[in-house]
């Protein structure tokens, strides 16, 4: 009985060792006890800095495109502040992920992004690099916030 006992314990603890091990390369920054939150408050244009400035516009799902190299711009979750997803540019063949932690009022962030393949190489040594991102205001915004109230 003792002898089952323990070897319970070592399949258990084998199955949690290889479990880890089917885990992503670029790890989540999100936690699990964050709020899911819905993706139309990244809809809009939104100035990238990153040494130049590129304006991305996105969709009521913060997908979208900007005019860098037939660039791509996907989301694939927002949890609490925090912003991810992928990035793609035709015209020179590379895509690659990003992670962006947002403002309390979702208008501005600070970022990275990282290569997931350069042309046919899918594993790039070439590093990423961070940037900032801040909403631009609609022309509504704009005005809203221009009307005093009485």
């Amino acid at each position: 009985m003792k002898y089952s006992s323990m070897a319970l314990v070592a399949v258990i603890a084998w199955l949690a060792v290889a479990g880890c091990a089917t885990q992503p390369l670029v790890p989540s920054s999100v936690t699990a006890d964050e709020p899911k939150h819905d993706r139309s408050i990244l809809a809009g244009e939104w100035e990238h800095e990153d040494g130049a400035t590129v304006t991305l516009r996105l969709d009521q799902q913060g997908n979208g495109t900007y005019p860098f190299k037939g660039g791509r711009f996907e989301t694939s979750q927002l949890t609490g502040h925090t912003w991810e997803g992928r990035w793609s540019q035709k015209e020179n063949d590379r895509e690659g992920g990003f992670s962006v932690k947002l403002s309390n009022d979702y208008s501005a962030g600070e970022g990275t992004w990282w290569y997931v393949r350069i042309g046919t190489d899918k594993q790039p040594t070439q590093k990423g690099g961070t940037f900032r991102l801040n909403k631009k205001a609609s022309l509504t915004q704009r005005r809203s916030d221009q009307i005093p109230i009485p």
